[in-house]
């Protein structure tokens, strides 16, 4: 199924969102064009942050680019993050925008640093100083804030213990967004999610797209770890849903300067993942290649999203089984494009 025939699951198409000015960062990426496309069908006058342009990302493929404002700028810049801010009088922000891979982050922490510290209260203070027009601020952060932990599942109780440059880059922005909401009353609000995946997702190293590729061309999937870590995975139109909820609670008590587990109550070995892929895609013949080589990576992780239950009424509508069905098939129609 083509992302562009697809509305949100669970979400209800009200008029909250009706002419909101809403600025988006990240929006090139898996989450962000999801969310864009809610934004936009709900009646938003969305503004993306987008630094390079990516013909292969699903917001210029699906056509959503010509239904939106576009800041060309970096996170790392003050001045672009506040044009977009200023020029289309913004009233809520989602803050999407991060170097996302822990490879890349092991490789290049400096870089990893710079978006997903800088870039966070770069925007933070942006924000601030324009709090006459901005009302709402959501960051996307990572169950990767909180580290290493004994005791699983993490809850919100638990302190950002990073260690890793991706991880402690998530724990710094956690803190700085709660700075700004305990010391300059910033409605603010700090998203922690499982991993994250789903149709548009173009980095084959995480576990779901390049394992779907890799059956899809017949080859032996690729294991990074050696099979046993374990996660929380989450579809992403449960996270979207998870952002939206947020930002629609933002003006409820107990939800500004606080953070939000979302994930799906039932964590998974990496190898379950595969297995259930190569199940889902008839391709159980392909044993996957264990390779036992990830460095900086936490090896067991998943939410209590007990919180977000309670307070914001929020579940996940999607089991493994139905999100992975709807990755294959966004990853089939993708693929058949080339072949």
């Amino acid at each position: 199924m083509g992302f562009e025939g697809r509305s949100v699951e669970g979400l209800v198409m009200g008029n909250f969102w009706e002419s909101k000015r809403v600025y988006v960062t990240g929006a090139t990426g898996l989450v962000g064009t999801w969310l864009v496309k809610y934004l936009v069908e709900s009646g938003a006058r969305v503004v993306a942050l987008i630094r390079d342009r990516d013909p292969q990302s699903e917001l210029f493929r699906s056509g959503l680019e010509g239904r939106i404002a576009v800041v060309n700028g970096a996170l790392e810049s003050y001045y672009d993050l506040e044009r977009g801010l200023v020029e289309h009088e913004i009233d809520t922000v989602f803050h999407l925008a991060a170097q996302t891979i822990v490879g890349t982050a092991y490789r290049s922490p400096l870089a990893t640093f710079e978006a997903n510290v800088r870039g966070t209260y770069n925007l933070l203070e942006a924000c601030r100083v324009q709090s006459h027009t901005v009302k709402r601020v959501v960051i996307a952060s990572s169950d990767k804030a909180y580290g290493s932990a004994d005791k699983l599942p993490y809850d919100e109780t638990m302190p950002p213990a990073g260690r890793f440059p991706y991880d402690v880059s998530k724990s710094c922005a956690d803190l700085i967004s709660q700075s700004y909401f305990h010391t300059y009353d910033l409605p603010v609000v700090v998203a922690r999610c499982g991993n994250i995946y789903g149709g548009g997702d173009l980095n084959w190293s995480r576990i779901v797209p390049g394992t779907i590729r890799s059956l899809h061309r017949g080859e032996a999937p690729i294991i990074r770890s050696d099979g046993t870590y374990t996660r929380d995975y989450v579809y992403v139109e449960d996270a979207v849903s998870a952002y939206v909820a947020m930002a629609e609670a933002l003006h409820k008590p107990g939800v500004a300067g606080e953070a939000f587990n979302f994930g799906p109550a039932q964590p998974y070995r990496v190898r379950e993942i595969v297995d259930a892929l190569r199940r889902l895609m008839n391709r159980e013949d392909l044993e996957p290649e264990v390779l036992s080589v990830a460095k900086a990576e936490i090896r067991d992780q998943f939410l209590d999203s007990a919180k977000a239950q309670r307070v914001l009424a929020w579940k996940p509508k999607f089991t493994l089984e139905q999100g992975l069905a709807e990755s294959i098939e966004w990853y089939r129609g993708y693929f058949a494009r080339f072949e």
